[in-house]
């Protein structure tokens, strides 16, 4: 295999992870912390860039995929979630959230106040695009690595440059929520990518891409998923953090309510009418990347594992499903899918550390099971807390939990379940043993 085929692949893998809301926090980010800005960007880059390329290459190391990776807790609990987890990735939340954000970051503007029918059509032209892309995956780094992805980074590139020169804001002290911690406050903030559960579906797509170049070898596998990887890494890294600069640099030219808000201020500021064009292109670019990659993983996925249904029928069904509730709006998407996201993700992190550790713990599906377990318990408080129910009789035990504060109320929970876990292998192991030793 040649490097550039690696490059390439890096290329698409960056492209697929790189959304709308990979522009949208690290800008939210920079501006919220200002002169804590550094430590903070360096917590976001471990669990925004870090996770999600170590997920890719956990992906590597199980010949079965994500479905095997799961069902070492057990069989069905993998089939089982790792759908939840396409179908949330795919058309009920990450599909329409990036296509909506593509229309309201690129056309809305221009269209003002009564925009319904102009989002219906965007949407169908959008997402026509994105299933005719789709229908020959293998051709999908050709038409992202190659084509797609330079466009975009040209795009960005052309928005950072004009930062360091045409924005001269003075960087403000940190807001309150970044005054004390900026470090961990960034690292919990990195998981607003949810580029870790994406990287369930995008590791199967880089594995398989692989594999179709003549990598066969489980070694050499991995080896080129983690230099694939370590490609998009940087590209990643090195996006969030002058985009993030971008967002430190604003901060003294105005009030705004999102991080798409100050990216699109900042656009027209250094470059008028033409950067709100150049804002617009890029989100365009990152959210097409995104979907092709999301329309192919979920119809790959789906039709490989279940019966009677087609590559074709799958990526036709997830495109029409994705152009519905697009058209819900991006406010009432992010409303209905934010507490399936906190239920899943909490989860998909304590799978990929497992998988990590598998080595230590024998992969038993006891300690899966426990650890999993106990996870599983505080992310469906925190996702039915998201939900609105306020479940006020529990909610004082969770918060008693350490690290509870900054969302990380499930770790201590998981290292006890998997502790019992571990406890139960040992008993079960040392007693089947005494018992063969008896016979």
């Amino acid at each position: 295999m040649k490097q550039k085929d690696i490059l390439f692949i890096g290329f698409t893998l960056f492209a697929l992870f790189f959304g709308a809301g990979n522009l949208i926090y690290p800008v939210s980010l920079g501006i919220e912390s200002g002169t804590s800005y550094f430590p903070a960007i360096i917590g976001f880059i471990l669990t925004g860039v870090g996770i999600p390329i170590i997920t890719v290459v956990a992906i590597s190391l199980v010949r079965g995929g994500a479905i095997q990776l799961a069902g070492r807790v057990h069989p069905l609990f993998g089939i089982i979630f790792i759908s939840v987890v396409y179908l949330t990735i795919g058309p009920l939340f990450a599909i329409p959230r990036a296509t909506s954000v593509a229309f309201e970051s690129g056309l809305a503007p221009w269209l003002g106040e009564s925009s319904s029918l102009g989002l219906f059509l965007f949407t169908a032209i959008f997402l026509g695009l994105v299933f005719f892309i789709s229908l020959n995956p293998s051709k999908l780094v050709d038409r992202i690595g190659q084509l797609l992805t330079p466009a975009l980074f040209v795009s960005i590139i052309g928005l950072v440059i004009g930062a360091f020169f045409l924005l001269d804001g003075e960087i403000q002290p940190p807001g309150e929520k970044y005054s004390s911690q900026p470090f961990f406050t960034g690292f919990v903030e990195g998981y607003l990518t949810m580029d870790a559960i994406a990287a369930l579906a995008f590791g199967i797509i880089t594995v398989t891409t692989f594999r179709e170049r003549g990598i066969t070898d489980s070694k050499m596998l991995t080896l080129r998923t983690f230099q694939a990887g370590s490609v998009a890494a940087i590209g990643l890294t090195s996006v969030y953090v002058a985009i993030g600069w971008i967002g430190a640099k604003m901060a003294t030219e105005g009030a705004y309510d999102n991080g798409s808000a100050i990216l699109a201020g900042a656009a027209n500021i250094m470059y008028g009418n033409i950067g709100t064009l150049l804002f617009g292109l890029i989100v365009a670019l990152a959210c097409f990347t995104t979907c092709v990659g999301l329309v192919v993983a979920c119809a790959q996925f789906f039709s490989n594992r279940f019966q009677g249904l087609t590559y074709k029928g799958v990526a036709l069904t997830v495109t029409l499903i994705s152009m519905v509730i697009a058209n819900l709006g991006l406010s009432q998407i992010v409303a209905y899918s934010v507490p399936v996201l906190v239920f899943v993700y909490p989860i998909t992190i304590v799978l990929i550390i497992l998988t990590f550790t598998g080595g230590i713990i024998h992969h038993s599906p006891y300690v899966y099971r426990g650890a999993i377990l106990f996870t599983s318990v505080i992310s469906l408080y925190d996702g039915l807390v998201a939900a609105g129910f306020p479940l006020k009789a529990v909610t004082p035990y969770i918060q008693a939990l350490p690290f509870s504060e900054i969302n990380l109320s499930w770790l201590l929970p998981a290292l006890v379940g998997a502790l019992i876990g571990a406890i139960i292998h040992w008993i079960v192991t040392t007693t089947t043993s005494k018992v063969v030793t008896n016979k």
